[in-house]
């Protein structure tokens, strides 16, 4: 009887070894083929935002560049870009994901940061990968079922190669698609294709990583946690407005003007008109050199509503349908928010912007594990424990906003109880 148990065993054990070594070869595939896409992709980001930065009056073309992106979506066959949302559609529903979203997406986003709209990198990440990982998945002949794995994949190495945060990428794919529900499946080949897209990147596009270790850290004691509790109360707050704002000037935008083309010019002229009215082009593009000087230079100052600016910008440049993504306006929100505030709570600057950044992240993206994960890989393991108590906090306090209407909740945030409802 043992005998034939410990046949059975072995037998199993040696079918699992050639399915995991599968996933494993297409982790490793993903994260070459992928990582290098991504890479590429994000040497052209810093060229035209180099290009702009020396020629500022490039902005002044921004209507025309977004009338050239809707046309330019509507010749390849997309009249609605559903962006990240059609990615998590397509994870909750076995759907394709186009492999014309790729050259949609990426110079879609290139056009929009050359001539200075407010939108981020890596949610365009998202997509980038999502595309190239089902493209792999359907060329590989995966079934419906593993292609869901294979865009995770996709999306876990695009990430990790225009982040340069490895681990918040090999579970954010896993995590965000379904709140309350992680697939652990999807796990190891996640890992492997963000390791072997973060190698990747560093020969293609070396000091792209987003490294900003903070010092001038508060040790932590029960009166400064006691702060923190506070602190991520208030950063929830502000993620839910963030969302609130982004969904909801969409909807106006779309509803008050029909004609695409004429919304995205229109929106275009906003974005000029408003920065004339700033005085200069720090809210345009994805704004990484703020986020930077933010967390790592302690004389570095900027006006304290900032991050309503920078919500205003992003959310007309996004109503506009200028193609990009959220999440680095997102932490330019949170940064600038928390270092307008850190001295409240008895932070440093530096801390403060750290802290809000990774908090702010947490409230629109609702992937609490892998905000832990990019506090740790972006401003170090100094402040692990703050960061841990206040991802738990704003987690909880953020509700169900976020930034994906797609974005599944399955499970309350609060109770052990399925409620099947969709982010807002």
């Amino acid at each position: 009887m043992k005998s034939l148990i410990r046949t059975a065993y072995i037998k199993t054990l040696y079918h699992k070894f050639f399915i995991n070594l599968k996933w494993m070869f297409f982790g490793a595939l993903c994260g070459v083929v992928v990582g290098s896409v991504s890479s590429l992709f994000a040497r052209a980001i810093s060229i035209v935002t180099s290009f702009r930065a020396a020629h500022p009056y490039i902005l002044f073309g921004l209507p025309l560049a977004g009338v050239f992106i809707v046309y330019y979506y509507h010749a390849l066959g997309t009249n609605s870009p559903k962006g990240t949302n059609l990615v998590l559609d397509a994870i909750h529903n076995g759907q394709k994901v186009p492999l014309r979203m790729t050259p949609l997406i990426i110079v879609s986003t290139v056009v929009t940061h050359l001539f200075g709209g407010s939108v981020g990198r890596e949610g365009a990440a998202l997509q980038v990968g999502g595309s190239l990982g089902n493209a792999l998945g359907r060329l590989a002949h995966f079934s419906e079922m593993d292609r869901r794995r294979t865009i995770m994949c996709g999306m876990s190495a695009s990430f990790s190669a225009l982040f340069g945060t490895p681990m918040a990428a090999s579970v954010m794919a896993i995590e965000m698609s379904t709140v309350g529900i992680m697939y652990y499946s999807a796990f190891m080949p996640c890992v492997v294709a963000a390791l072997t897209a973060h190698i990747v990147a560093g020969f293609i596009n070396p000091g792209g990583e987003a490294v900003m270790t903070v010092t001038d850290i508060v040790p932590f004691t029960a009166v400064t946690g006691g702060y923190t509790i506070l602190f991520a109360l208030v950063c929830s707050l502000v993620a839910v407005l963030f969302c609130a704002v982004l969904h909801s000037s969409k909807h106006f935008a779309q509803k008050t003007i029909k004609n695409p083309y004429m919304r995205a010019a229109v929106c275009g002229v906003l974005v000029v008109l408003l920065t004339l009215l700033v005085g200069s082009q720090t809210y345009n593009g994805a704004g990484s050199d703020i986020i930077a000087a933010c967390t790592t230079n302690s004389a570095f100052q900027i006006v304290p509503y900032a991050f309503l600016l920078k919500m205003l910008f992003t959310a007309v440049s996004l109503s506009g349908g200028f193609q990009g993504g959220e999440i680095v306006p997102t932490l330019f929100v949170g940064t600038t928010y928390g270092h307008a505030i850190a001295g409240i709570f008895g932070f440093s600057p530096m801390m403060g912007s750290a802290l809000g950044a990774t908090l702010v992240f947490c409230g629109v993206t609702n992937c609490p594990i892998a905000s832990i994960l990019i506090g740790f890989e972006m401003f170090g393991f100094n402040m692990s424990s703050y960061i841990l108590l206040g991802v738990a906090i704003t987690y909880l306090f953020s509700g169900n906003y976020g930034l994906y209407a797609s974005q599944k909740i399955r499970y309350s945030k609060y109770d052990p109880e399925r409620i099947d409802s969709f982010a807002h």
